[in-house]
């Protein structure tokens, strides 16, 4: 999504052939881009699978004395011991993103290949190993992630006991209770290193439109899970660094002397109190129960994120503070930007009520802000609440308008409750049926998502939803009919929807849409199953089960003056690109400046206070230099705006619609509505594995835990015991707080 490259090639559509419905492409990338592509690739994984080793083997003498040799070798630039250590932990990282831009460049859009192939390492993504644990739904790829650094702490920790203990004779200390106590505090100085480590990857997953997120395509609502496994194991280690010192200063009387210490050279113990404290408080709100009780508490307790980054910072000073400072500084510029972009007020282009108690809203957007169909977005609206974000799939797909994007709320809480009543002309009114509001403002971040396409890579789909749930696959239905009507590259050709829902008035969202408006006579192409479950109702309650069409009609018009801001991460890769490029080269101006003008100069040792200057060059290298960036960006985009604006100025895009029910004589494609009964994947799973044969399935989940749960338990046993000839499932979850 957003990628801007290279055009996307030519297509020629071939006759679909039993399992072989391909397209063919005239155009070719040269052999010079698949070279670059493969030589840049290569050179990321170089730079990750040696960083990740060194970090991984750092206990070890052998390694610690490479690590010292290359500190010493370095130590005597400008920069010193920060920046020696800055370049062995911090700059794999900020490589790896400045070759990703390049790379991301290359290779534009996700072109979609004469024949996708499934790969080893694609299914290590999309295959559910553990379906009913405490983590949730977890793929291959996961686990192995999981067990690398389980298997990472388990041997860390043996690791240091052995050396502490090999330690402990060069202080020649003959008092075993003294020895005991000094393996104490080094113990919780091991932890605290290895939750250094662990942090150095906890802040990459929660830069939503971060570019290495971009490049290993994972969405930023897939990987805030990484940053909660990342954030509980962080916090253990920390707990237990603190702990350890504690229980060791308390049995020596001088727990209160060591908590208060702030000292000048070494280690300043209140600042890490502070910071640990902070880090407590996230950690605990955070916590399932307390979460689901009261999230605004997790929400504002999180902001303390601050707090415990600059406490740490002072605590252990700037050279120590380096080896986390890649991943905060990619969410500094993350979250610098995403408070550029929701600043402005977004035009609501249409606001209103389906019969359901779903809420739609048509947002304005900028002609050239890209996304995919299972995009989505945070939005906040400012007549409800100053504070609150709330994070919404687009139920639109990329095809349907270039200037407006829809999305489907679910009017669940006192915040969708206060809205429905808000864009309401009769507060309270019951029928469903409310006229377009234009005077509605609201704040956008986003769009983020994929940043391919993968739903347009499968020639077999089982999208499975409950509820509000059918949100996103209505734009990835929408997003293949109007691909194949515009015979742009989709690989689709049978696809089973499966949607379970509780009530029999949910049943529109879906049932009426008119897919021949969006694509005539695609069943020539498509073969297209939707097969509805209401879960609570035993009989239609409507006359012969017909479902009530929406006659509510709605205008979105042209471009707007108010529609999204174009300054998001997952945007224009080459403003994203020199975004962080140059905030980094700013950074090192920064470090270098103050070290040549301040610290050299006036002997600055303080650690706490180096530290603490270390974290605002972090912060002014984005501000400023970033912000340079951000003008220009905000420039371009006004000039491409106007641009687009004068050449759709005689246009507007009218939309009326048409989402009667249509007669059963009239359906094109297999439409099954089912009372009072649940859908039973394994029987449905089996009967679509006979039906299309030995294929490639795609499996994407939209809806509640258990419903995640049964999809990816059956998309698992399914490929265990697997035989010559059976289908592969491959498993995608896509699930939002509504």
């Amino acid at each position: 999504m957003g990628t801007e490259g290279p055009n996307v090639p030519l297509l020629v559509s071939t006759k679909p052939d039993d399992h072989d419905n391909n397209f063919t492409y005239i155009n070719k990338p040269s052999f010079l881009l698949k070279s670059t592509k493969w030589v840049l690739k290569f050179a990321m994984w170089l730079i990750f699978i040696s960083w990740a080793s060194f970090l991984f083997f750092a206990p070890l003498d052998s390694v610690n004395n490479v690590y010292s040799k290359v500190v010493n070798a370095t130590n005597g630039t400008l920069f010193g011991l920060t920046g020696s250590i800055f370049l062995i932990y911090s700059g794999p990282v900020l490589v790896i993103a400045f070759l990703a831009i390049i790379y991301l460049r290359i290779c534009g859009q996700e072109e979609i290949q004469e024949k996708v192939k499934k790969t080893a390492s694609f299914r290590l993504w999309t295959f559910p190993v553990i379906v009913d644990g405490p983590f949730g739904v977890v793929t291959a790829a996961e686990l192995i992630g999981i067990l690398l650094f389980g298997v990472y702490i388990i041997w860390a920790v043996i690791a240091y006991t052995i050396k502490n203990i090999s330690l402990l004779p060069l202080f020649e200390i003959t008092d075993i209770r003294t020895r005991n106590l000094l393996l104490l505090e080094l113990t919780g100085l091991r932890f605290g290193f290895i939750g250094l480590v662990c942090m150095a990857f906890l802040f990459l997953p929660v830069a939503r439109g971060s570019i290495l997120l971009r490049l290993i395509d994972i969405p930023f609502e897939h990987a805030t899970r990484y940053h909660v496994w990342l954030g509980h194991l962080t916090m253990m280690l920390f707990t237990l660094h603190g702990l350890f010192y504690v229980i060791a200063w308390a049995i020596q009387g001088r727990l209160i002397e060591e908590l208060t210490a702030w000292k000048s050279i070494g280690i300043a113990n209140l600042p890490g109190v502070i910071s640990l404290l902070a880090g407590l408080l996230m950690w605990v709100t955070s916590l399932p129960p307390v979460r689901r009780i009261n999230f605004e508490l997790f929400f504002y307790t999180h902001q303390l994120y601050v707090v415990f980054v600059v406490f740490l910072a002072m605590h252990v000073g700037d050279f120590v503070f380096t080896i986390v400072a890649a991943g905060i500084f990619l969410f500094m510029l993350d979250r610098f930007l995403r408070f550029f972009q929701s600043r402005k007020t977004v035009d609501i282009l249409s606001a209103k009520c389906l019969p359901s108690g779903t809420v739609e809203l048509v947002i304005s957007k900028p002609e050239g802000l890209r996304y995919n169909a299972l995009g989505w977005v945070f939005i906040q609206i400012r007549e409800l609440s100053w504070l609150q974000w709330h994070p919404f799939s687009v139920s639109s797909s990329p095809l349907d308008g270039k200037h407006h994007l829809a999305v489907l709320i679910k009017v669940l809480g006192d915040w969708t409750e206060k809205l429905r009543g808000r864009i309401s002309s009769v507060p309270g009114e019951t029928d469903g049926l409310l006229q377009p509001n234009v005077t509605l403002k609201a704040s956008v971040e986003g769009p983020y998502g994929h940043e391919s396409p993968y739903h347009l890579t499968y020639e077999n789909l089982i999208l499975v939803a409950g509820g509000i749930g059918i949100s996103p696959f209505i734009a990835i239905l929408s997003d293949i009919l109007q691909h194949i009507r515009d015979s742009k590259p989709c690989l689709p050709r049978n696809v089973l929807i499966v949607w379970a829902v509780k009530n029999s008035d949910e049943l529109p969202l879906l049932h009426s849409l008119d897919l021949n408006s969006l694509c005539p006579y695609f069943s020539n192409t498509l073969n297209l199953e939707i097969q509805t479950y209401v879960t609570r109702e035993s009989e239609p309650p409507l006359e012969d089960g017909k479902i009530p069409k929406n006659v509510s009609s709605s205008v979105y018009h042209g471009p707007s003056g108010g529609g999204m801001s174009s300054l998001v991460g997952t945007g224009n890769i080459m403003w994203s690109g020199a975004y962080l490029v140059v905030s980094t080269v700013g950074l090192i101006v920064l470090v270098a400046m103050l070290d040549v003008f301040y610290i050299n100069p006036y002997n600055i040792t303080h650690w706490w206070y180096k530290g603490l200057l270390f974290t605002i060059c972090m912060a002014a290298s984005v501000i400023l230099f970033g912000g340079f960036v951000i003008a220009l960006w905000h420039l371009w985009d006004i000039k491409t705006r106007k641009s687009s604006e004068d050449e759709n100025s005689i246009s507007s895009l009218q939309h009326e619609d048409s989402n009667g029910f249509k007669n059963p004589s009239q359906e094109d494609h297999v439409n099954i509505l089912k009372y009072g009964e649940r859908p039973n994947f394994k029987e449905l799973f089996g009967s679509m594995a006979e039906r299309w044969g030995n294929v490639d399935i795609g499996v994407m989940v939209c809806g509640p835990t258990a419903l995640q749960t049964s999809v990816a338990s059956e998309c698992r046993s399914k490929n265990f015991g697997r035989m010559s000839g059976e289908p592969i499932f491959h498993f995608n979850s896509h699930s939002f707080d509504l």
